[in-house]
Parts: C-alpha cells; structure tokens; sequence
C-alpha cells in the first residue's frame, strides 16, 4: 500500500493562498522541488478547486507558452500525472483524471492500495477531509519567509488536535523551508 503524501505551500502566519507565495527569486527552486514531489506518485488526489486550479495554469496546450521555460519539467510532469478528482459537483473530469465519489475514506483506502508509490494530495478543504479521517500518511509544509495577513489558513475547523512526528527539513536558497512530518500514531 503506498502512502498518501500532502505538501503545501504556506507562509509564516500559515496563509495557503497560492497568490501569497513563493517570492520570486526562489520559484525555479521550488518548482523543482515540487516537480520530484509529483514523479514520486503513482498518480494525484484533488478536490474540484484545485483540480481546476490546476487544470488551468498547467495543462499542456499551444498556448502554454506564456510561462517561462523553468516551469516546463513541472508543467510536463502535472500535465502528464494520473489524477483523481474528489467533487460531488463536477459531472466529469478529462487531463488523465477520472473522478472519485461515494464514501472518501473507502475510496481513498482503495486508491493507496493500488498504488504502490502512493498518492500526492495537494489544496486545502480536501487534505482537511483527509486529515479528519487520518488517511494522509506525511504532511510537507513549504513555508514561505512573510507573512500575508490574510487566510486562508491551513485546517481550519479541525476538529482536534493532530500530533506529527518530524522527518526532515529541507533549506532553498531564500529562506524557504520545506519541513515533512507523519502522523504520531
């Protein structure tokens, strides 16, 4: 059974607004990094936000090429990711994705089983659902150095605490720190 893995950017007073972050001199860096995040899983797990969130800066098209050359790896490596999608809302997925509905501890249970080198959860409300019902397996957090005064924030509405246990830490060049951690269990 792979593990279920979730990885965030947020800054130092835990906004996860995909606006408020990176800075900018460390966003080559941090693509690759996120870039070996994703070759690590057999496929990833997204809610409908940020599937299309997604969907719409990175799926490969002619006109793509408004990003600088740096993203392509990342760009190459999303685009061509197997993804499932959690909503109850979309009637249907394409980009490689199929969707994932009924019970979502059932479903997720299913989907670590069949993949050996897990699953790559990202997004907020999702990995919240995931973390209530203690699939997710370690938790990396990309923690940017600012602080954005504004939301949103990272597991609001938890409904207990959730202790980790520290793995590593990883330092980028700007002051960026990607720290990983499992659930104590």
């Amino acid at each position: 059974m792979g593990l279920l893995r979730y990885s965030i950017n947020i800054t130092l007073d835990g906004c996860c607004d995909h606006r408020a972050v990176p800075a900018e001199e460390e966003l080559q860096e941090l693509h690759r990094h996120h870039t070996a995040n994703l070759e690590r899983a057999d496929a990833l797990l997204f809610g409908r936000v940020t599937y299309e969130l997604m969907e719409s800066a990175w799926r490969q098209s002619p006109s793509s090429a408004e990003n600088p050359d740096w993203t392509d790896p990342f760009a190459r490596t999303i685009d061509a990711a197997k993804k499932y999608v959690v909503s109850s809302t979309l009637p249907s997925v394409d980009w490689n994705a199929e969707l994932v509905q009924g019970d979502l501890a059932e479903a997720v249970r299913k989907l670590k089983q069949d993949a050996p080198n897990g699953l790559f959860v990202g997004g907020v409300q999702l990995p919240l659902a995931l973390a209530e019902l203690g699939l997710i397996d370690e938790y990396e957090f990309v923690v940017q150095p600012r602080i954005a005064g504004h939301g949103p924030t990272l597991f609001a509405g938890l409904s207990k605490p959730l202790e980790l246990r520290f793995l590593d830490r990883h330092e980028f060049g700007a002051g960026t720190v990607a720290m990983r951690y499992e659930p104590r269990r």
